[in-house]
């Protein structure tokens, strides 16, 4: 009783926490940035970031296991990876780029995870006889982690994608009406090619930073991967006899895989840098989703005790 009423009280001060940090980073964001908001907000993943992480310490006492067998603990614990991965650069400089992408996806997370819709899975039970293994924790903390920091990257890939399109496109229609008013503006035809290139300067880096992040994010969510894919195995060869099943869920980890290898490989060419990986990036995007909720929406396969309640299948 003493640790569902815990459990209660550090899930709704995490999401109020996150709620809060969301708001000051729109504010923010729409208006020129306030320093004290923004230390503020700060702040309030690193409050957030501990109390889910009491919440998940507080779940695995009361149930004697690790909070990763089904998709309510698993939302909790992605929720956990943004502010984990929100906070590891924190002491570095350009961090309010990476905390826009991970502010907002861990309140939706979190969100949805403390939601109705999950309601009757909120209450730990007794683990199925498949995750009674200590490959638990490695295979699918590992995963977890992967997916959050994949997720994190694409969508730096993917804010980079917007922000190239918006320049090609702007950049095209200035061109076409500078040549137009050079005829008429005589005097100000420098004054005019400076503002346009000190703004172009300063998106430049901006894309250059989303470059930066997106790959290394995107390199270490890749890590995380692989290493839970490979324990995974391990895992099934000890429950199920057979190192790969090629059950839904495996298929589409693999198919993941393979994406981001093409992101990786894509980084080694310099042709292919910038706008071209990141359209590989927000294409993983989408897998990872259907990876993530596709055998749970479904509910079949060897994975599916981590599916919705059996009220929405």
């Amino acid at each position: 009783m003493i640790f569902s009423t815990l459990e209660h009280i550090l899930t709704h001060i995490s999401f109020s926490i996150v709620s809060i940090v969301i708001t000051i980073h729109l504010i923010t964001f729409l208006v020129d940035e306030i320093v004290k908001l923004y230390d503020s907000s700060e702040k309030g993943i690193i409050v957030t970031f501990f109390c889910i992480t009491g919440l998940l310490v507080t779940r695995w006492i009361s149930s004697g296991h690790f909070p990763l067998s089904d998709l309510y603990e698993s939302l909790i614990f992605l929720s956990w990876s943004f502010s984990l991965i929100h906070i590891i650069p924190y002491f570095k400089k350009n961090v309010l780029i990476l905390s826009k992408i991970t502010g907002p996806s861990a309140i939706f997370t979190q969100g949805f995870a403390t939601s109705g819709i999950l309601t009757e899975i909120h209450q730990s039970g007794i683990l199925v006889p498949a995750l009674q293994s200590e490959w638990l924790i490695m295979h699918v903390s590992m995963m977890i982690l992967g997916y959050a920091a994949l997720l994190c990257g694409s969508l730096l890939s993917v804010a980079l994608l917007v922000i190239t399109f918006r320049k090609n496109r702007k950049l095209f229609y200035k061109s076409n009406g500078f040549l137009n008013e050079s005829f008429f503006l005589g005097e100000n035809v420098l004054e005019n090619t400076s503002f346009f290139s000190a703004k172009n300067y300063y998106r430049s880096q901006l894309i250059q930073q989303l470059d930066y992040w997106s790959y290394r994010v995107i390199s270490l969510g890749f890590t995380f991967l692989t290493i839970g894919i490979l324990s995974g195995a391990v895992w099934a060869n000890e429950a199920w006899g057979s190192y790969w099943n090629w059950d839904p869920k495996e298929t589409w980890a693999f198919i993941t895989w393979i994406v981001f290898a093409i992101y990786l490989h894509t980084r080694t060419h310099r042709n292919l840098r910038g706008a071209n990986s990141a359209i590989v990036a927000s294409i993983g995007f989408l897998i990872i989703w259907i990876c993530y909720f596709g055998v749970n929406l479904l509910g079949i396969g060897l994975h599916s005790y981590g599916s919705f309640p059996s009220t929405f299948n």
